[in-house]
């Protein structure tokens, strides 16, 4: 059988002096993604849950945070590997989106293993990232880019996950933590040349998807409200969405986008290379990690907004705010944006607000909301005040 020749046409890559946008099938694509960042909230809220001395299907919190690193460390490794394969082989033509399109049935098949992906299900998410692969493989065959040599270390952690889901007990999470040694480690084994990468592309891509994961997180934390509405209720849910606001003020509430991409634009390929690696790659795990345990945290104190929050889910929340602090204090120092100091010491204060939690989580909610935005309000005035002696 003849493929149509839509499908079967020649991938050219596009030239790196071409001004470049993000599409609306990849801003379709991170919604499938984002939706395996739920996944990892309900996982970790499930390791959360009182378990009977003889039930393991989710195991403890400690756990459930294992799982969830090693679950998001090979999924954002291919999730990248997408947005830098669309920032060279932009979905112009039919047969890319129908390829894009079949990599987002990966992803969903991937997010829907996740809850059981250490408990016999690893197989579907095994084939979920196999078909992940071959269509990133594919599409960068076509372009010739150099970017295919990762291709065999993506196929060899792949039947790693397929070994770990037909595995038991302990050597599941060695299988699951080799696959995603060998993934984070291929750069080093096939070198690390620049890649003739399209700077507001890049910049983009990445705050729609904080943007959207932070949505996502607000419809995880709306599933935590059960039972009849409540004075109690309302605060809470309101305490989330403020929490939630304000970690997108850090992120979205200055001109930084600009500035980043005005840092990547200045440097020549193989530093540009280098510091997208440094930003938008290392520097957004901590945010989008944080973003999953600040989700937990809330998920579970709106579902009891009056009572104390239990060890996990209080340490979720301060942890996650401190990890997304860390990741935006990390992204700015990569690209050499304003320091904001006031975060980084936010970020070492939201620990201290785990014992508010364990006597009332709406007590930690507010501290939380309330340290941001002090944080933020005083950043603000600083920067207005030398702009006006400036």
């Amino acid at each position: 059988m003849r493929l149509p020749g839509w499908f079967a046409e020649r991938v050219e890559p596009t030239s790196p002096h071409q001004e470049l946008r993000v599409s609306t099938l990849e801003l379709f694509f991170d919604l499938v993604f984002v939706f395996t960042v739920t996944q990892l909230t309900t996982l970790l809220v499930d390791g959360f849950a009182p378990q009977a001395p003889a039930q393991t299907a989710h195991g403890g919190p400690v756990e459930g945070a294992v799982r969830v690193l090693l679950v998001f460390g090979v999924i954002w490794w291919m999730y990248s590997g997408y947005a830098w394969l669309t920032n060279t082989v932009p979905p112009a033509r039919p047969a890319r989106r129908v390829l894009i399109l079949l990599g987002m049935a990966g992803f969903l098949i991937m997010a829907l293993a996740i809850p059981r992906a250490f408990d016999g299900g690893g197989w579907a998410f095994a084939l979920g990232y196999l078909i992940i692969v071959l269509v990133h493989a594919g599409l960068y065959l076509q372009a010739t880019a150099s970017f295919v040599r990762v291709i065999p270390f993506n196929l060899a952690a792949t039947a790693l996950l397929f070994a770990a889901g037909l595995a038991e007990g302990v050597l599941v999470y060695l299988l699951w933590a080799a696959a995603m040694v060998l993934l984070w480690g291929s750069p080093y084994f096939i070198g690390q040349k620049g890649f003739p990468l399209h700077p507001a592309h890049i910049v983009e891509r990445h705050g729609l998807l904080v943007i959207v994961a932070l949505g996502e997180s607000v419809v995880a934390i709306g599933i935590g409200a059960h039972g009849e509405v409540s004075p109690a209720l309302l605060a809470a849910a309101a305490l989330g969405l403020a929490l939630a606001a304000c970690l997108w003020w850090s992120y979205f509430g200055g001109e930084d986008d600009a500035a980043a991409e005005h840092a990547l634009v200045q440097a020549e390929p193989v530093r540009r290379t280098r510091l997208i690696l440094g930003a938008y790659f290392y520097a957004h795990i901590p945010m989008l990690l944080g973003i999953v345990g600040v989700a937990a945290g809330v998920k579970n104190a709106i579902g009891h907004p009056l009572d104390h929050l239990h060890a996990g889910p209080a340490i979720a929340l301060a942890a996650g705010v401190t990890l997304y602090l860390a990741g935006d204090t990390m992204y700015r120092r990569v690209l050499a944006l304003p320091a904001r100091p006031l975060r980084t010491v936010a970020a070492a204060v939201a620990p201290l607000t785990i014992p508010l939690g364990l006597w009332s989580s709406i007590a930690q909610l507010t501290a939380l909301v309330v340290m941001l935005s002090c944080a933020l309000a005083a950043e603000h005035t600083a920067a207005s005040r030398e702009a006006a002696t400036g």
